[in-house]
């Protein structure tokens, strides 16, 4: 039996060198007013670019940004205690799911993204469903390391079969209870996306003009980096390098859902940790879903919510669930890395891998 176990890839800092070092440092030669600021959030690198400020507003900002991500982490974390062995509020909400249907207070922060996230989850028929925690912790997924694990097919049927869905959960006035004691909530799924929309709302307040803020791959960019568009770059889900790069207008976001960053190998066999609701075992008929989302309200939310759910859909079914969800611009890597892109995304693409560039192994996606 072959194992392996993954930690944090090398390959996102590939994603930061683009967009920090072989876009900027090659755009001029003089010294650029450009604050970078790189932390360590959600369980996974948070870069934060913020151009044309002084440097001490700058940092402030970022600073400001970074201590509002890891409230929100402390806030979230589905399985570890926010500080001094008290549990997260979505700890505590858990732990009465879990004991009945007795309501119990919320903030009204989370009764706000539950209530999101439902509507997410309803539009996608179920294919993004954060009330699967309990399956991702019998993956694995909720730890610091990924290794093997010995499968357990009885315990994940039983867990499909009690079916719990966002629908479950109850909210009103900012309480909240679940109808099926089998609900266990992971927003990681989520969670980046709204830190994303809540930094740039921020930004924008304080009247800051450019700024490109990263989130594990998840990004979202405010202006422009000087007199050009800020450029990023969508990572090869098996080398360490871009596969594209575009360029991220004011106001869009991007991310990336793949098989890449946390994942665990078994008998040769990868498995990751987007889990399919529907019988309870990792995806891998895909390697990577990346999706464009214009600007709008929730844009960082969406650029978070919607890969998954076309990373989830089987081959045949992934452009109806784009549409499903209203997304124009994606980007699908299947497991023998045949690449479809709609053409709305095609048009704003420059490809970077040289077996990439003359399109042998690139497919045109119609939307239905």
């Amino acid at each position: 039996m072959a194992i392996s176990m993954h930690k944090w890839p090398l390959r996102l800092l590939v994603i930061i060198a683009i967009i920090v070092v072989g876009v900027f440092g090659m755009r001029t030669l003089k010294q650029e007013p450009l604050y970078h600021s790189q932390s360590y959030v959600f369980g996974t690198l948070v870069d934060i670019s913020i151009y044309g400020e002084t440097e001490d507003r700058a940092k402030f900002f970022a600073n400001k940004i970074l201590q509002d991500f890891q409230n929100l982490h402390n806030q979230l974390h589905a399985w570890k205690p926010a500080s001094n062995n008290q549990p997260s509020e979505l700890g505590v909400l858990n732990a009465a799911f879990a004991n009945g249907k007795k309501p119990i207070e919320i903030s009204p922060q989370l009764a706000n993204m539950l209530t999101d996230a439902t509507a997410l989850s309803v539009r996608s028929q179920g294919l993004f469903n954060p009330a699967i925690g309990h399956l991702i912790g019998t993956w694995g997924f909720q730890r610091d390391e990924f290794s093997a694990i010995n499968i357990d097919d009885t315990k994940i049927k039983a867990l499909v079969k009690a079916n719990p869905r966002m629908t479950d959960i109850v909210i009103k006035d900012n309480t909240a209870y679940s109808n099926n004691p089998e609900v266990k909530l992971d927003l990681g799924g989520y969670a980046k996306g709204y830190a994303l929309d809540i930094a740039a709302t921020y930004l924008r307040e304080q009247k800051v003009k450019n700024a490109l803020i990263n989130i594990g791959g998840n990004i979202i960019a405010i202006g422009k980096h000087g007199d050009m568009p800020w450029r990023v770059g969508i990572q090869h889900p098996r080398k360490p390098a871009a596969i594209a790069t575009l360029d991220l207008a004011d106001g869009w976001a991007i991310g990336t859902s793949g098989d890449y960053q946390r994942y665990f190998m078994l008998d040769s066999k990868r498995y990751c940790h987007i889990i399919d609701p529907r019988d309870g075992y990792p995806v891998q008929h895909t390697q990577a879903v990346t999706v464009l989302i214009p600007p709008q309200k929730n844009a960082g939310v969406l650029s978070d919510v919607a890969s998954k759910p076309i990373f989830i859909a089987a081959a045949q079914d992934k452009a109806k669930t784009a549409a499903m969800l209203g997304i124009q611009y994606f980007m699908m890597i299947d497991a023998h890395s045949n690449i479809f892109v709609s053409k709305a995304l095609m048009d704003k693409l420059d490809w970077l891998d040289p077996e990439v560039k003359n399109n042998s192994h690139v497919k045109l996606v119609t939307l239905p």
